[in-house]
C-alpha cells in the first residue's frame, strides 16, 4: 500500500470556528470518547482546526452539509512518501 502526504489550504467562517470550538469544549467533558485517540497532546487550537478540516473534507466527499463544501478548499498539494 502506498502512502501520500496531502496538504490542504482551507478557508472557514467565524461561525464554523465557533461550532468547532463548541464541539471541542464538549469533547473535553467526555475524556473517554473515541475523539481523543491520538489527540492527547494537541492544543485547543490544533483540535479546533482538526475539527474544521474534518468537517470540510467530509462535506467535500459526502456533500451532506452545505456549510462544509468544495468552495472552502483553496489548494491541495500531494507528495508520495
Amino acid at each position: 500500500m502506498e502512502t501520500v502526504t496531502t496538504c490542504f489550504k482551507l478557508t472557514f467562517s467565524a461561525e464554523q470556528f465557533r461550532d468547532a470550538q463548541a464541539y471541542v469544549d464538549d469533547m473535553k467533558r467526555h475524556p473517554k470518547r473515541v475523539f481523543w485517540i491520538g489527540k492527547e497532546n494537541k492544543s485547543d487550537e490544533e483540535l479546533v482546526y482538526s475539527v474544521i478540516a474534518h468537517r470540510i473534507l467530509s462535506g467535500f466527499y459526502n456533500m451532506q452539509n452545505a456549510r462544509y463544501t468544495t468552495a472552502q478548499i483553496l489548494d491541495m498539494t500531494n507528495r508520495r512518501n
